[in-house]
């Protein structure tokens, strides 16, 4: 008894000396507030700052903790991708969505990657949920966490984003729907809540988007001339009419407006940040090129969508510390790291380009094959840059995959335009490799192609079937990962870090685990 008496009085000594700080852990955030900007570059958003205020962009810059190289840990990102490993902390090889669309193989159709067709769509003949998604999400262990209680929200203008950060456990998740302007969501959310139905009926976009025009924000950016392709250009002005208005106005930085105007309107209509239970509110904004054109098509359009995403988070940062408090929120703001290249034509130019369609790769490969093997569909079909081959025929044949696949990739480095031929095998086994593992964490068993084949810089990748020409680069283009609000302190950090790191870092700052097929340690 004495002993335990001795024991306790030294406790409470030294707890008494201790500073009061060390008494005391940090703060948990009340909200967390995930901004993924599409196609947002490191490059552009320097290039631009004499054109913003002090509140937004500077003040991240200023008051954040900035990692100037962030970067994905897989090869070929796009925004489906990006979005889905951020929020799970994992790469495509862990939790399945390896892009946009990917191929099914039971009806050889092009799959969306947040398609459902046991959900219903709600305001939207589209049919949509997460259930592609085959791990956990940094939302879904908040809501674990809290027993429900941490209200998670999702706002983007496309239906791959909203729905990829809502992750599986959400209370609402809605995108802008292509014909009529209206948010609409998925019952696999629930019921569409009555203020979101309020919004759309009252202001929403669909009575105003005639009303909108896009003009230079003022004079400044009008005159204002980054890009080498010419002289002054002539001031712009946009409207959104006719079929495609909705979809034109979502390849604008006009749909920033929107998406700030209902995410306030949200936080207006809910407890979002207004208890000592985390809530989490994911938004998307748009930084690509209007109309996805070419920069030298449009660059004062350019040049204004960043002035513009400036006065965004400027103004919904505002709103949010005056609504949950200064210093209450933590902010993560960052790119999808994804562009849209444009499909120049290089040829006068003299710069090595060609054409590599993969329509015809294919029909050769399966030429190829049949003199081997024997008559039969091999290639069953090509999304993209990767070959599909009919594992059932070689299964029913008994033939070696491996050594099927190792001719394949022996027969199409022949072919003019390729650079590289990988084989699923060669990924898996590859996997110790950096550039092979990049590689490696973009391919998913379950629905990648067995056959990816890189096509050289500069040429130009087409399908007949699917109509897709992209152009290949191997450029690196940078962009940021900035932490910025509760309990972070100011700094700029030069070295490289994947976005991977993320969800651990924020499930740390609001002391949750982090997804359950995150490998990868907080920042």
């Amino acid at each position: 008894m004495l002993y335990r008496y001795r024991l306790l009085a030294s406790l409470m000594t030294i707890m008494a000396v201790l500073p009061a700080d060390a008494q005391t852990a940090p703060d948990v955030p009340r909200l967390v507030v995930n901004i993924v900007i599409d196609q947002l570059r490191s490059d552009y958003m320097d290039a631009f700052s004499p054109l913003y205020g002090e509140r937004g962009f500077k003040r991240l810059l200023r008051e954040g903790r900035v990692y100037t190289q962030a970067e994905y840990p897989f090869a070929s990102p796009d925004r489906a991708s990006a979005i889905a490993s951020l929020m799970c902390g994992a790469s495509p090889y862990e939790h399945g969505i390896v892009g946009m669309r990917w191929l099914d193989r039971q009806t050889l159709q092009p799959v969306h990657c947040v398609d459902d067709r046991s959900t219903k769509g709600l305001l939207t003949t589209e049919q949509s949920s997460c259930a592609n998604l085959a791990v956990s999400t940094l939302t879904d262990e908040l809501k674990v966490a809290t027993e429900g209680k941490g209200l998670v929200f999702s706002i983007a203008p496309y239906r791959d984003a909203a729905v990829l950060s809502a992750g599986h456990a959400a209370d609402g998740c809605f995108w802008l729907n292509d014909m009529t302007g209206q948010w609409c969501s998925s019952d696999y959310y629930g019921q569409f809540p009555s203020w979101a139905l309020a919004y759309n009926t009252g202001s929403g976009l669909k009575d105003r988007i005639a009303t909108i025009k896009w003009e230079p924000t003022n004079d400044l950016v009008g005159n204002f001339n980054y890009f080498v392709s010419g002289g002054m250009r002539t001031p712009f002005k946009h409207s959104f009419t006719g079929e495609r208005k909705v979809r034109e106005l979502k390849e604008s930085a006009m749909v920033n407006d929107e998406v700030n105007r209902f995410a306030q309107f949200c936080m207006k209509s809910t407890t979002l940040g207004v208890d000592a239970v985390t809530d989490y509110l994911s938004l998307t904004y748009y930084a690509g090129n209007y109309l996805r054109k070419g920069v030298d098509e449009c660059p004062i359009e350019l040049q204004d969508t960043y002035v513009r995403l400036d006065n965004n988070i400027a103004d919904l940062i505002t709103f949010i510390e005056q609504k949950v408090g200064a210093g209450k929120t933590l902010y993560v703001v960052t790119s999808t790291g994804c562009c849209d290249e444009q499909s120049t034509n290089l040829a006068p130019y003299r710069i090595p380009t060609g054409t590599f369609n993969i329509t015809r790769a294919r029909l050769l490969l399966n030429m190829y094959l049949i003199a081997v093997y024997g008559q039969g569909d091999y290639v069953e079909t090509a999304l993209g840059n990767q070959l599909y081959l009919n594992l059932k025929l070689l299964e029913s044949r008994a033939l070696n995959q491996a050594e099927v696949l190792e001719r394949s990739q022996d027969f199409l480095m022949q072919l003019a335009g390729v650079r590289d031929v990988y084989t699923s095998q060669r990924l898996l086994q590859g996997a110790g490799t950096p550039a092979i593992a990049r590689l490696r964490n973009a391919h998913n068993p379950r629905v990648s192609g067995d056959i990816v084949i890189q096509v050289s810089p500069g040429w130009h990748l087409i399908n007949e079937d699917t109509h897709e020409d992209h152009i290949s680069r191997a450029s690196y283009m940078g962009f940021p990962l900035i932490f910025f609000g509760t309990n972070i302190k100011s700094e700029i950090i030069h070295s490289p870090v994947t976005v991977d790191h993320v969800a651990p870092t924020v499930a740390k700052a609001i002391r949750i685990r982090a997804p359950n097929g995150c490998e990868a340690r907080p920042l």
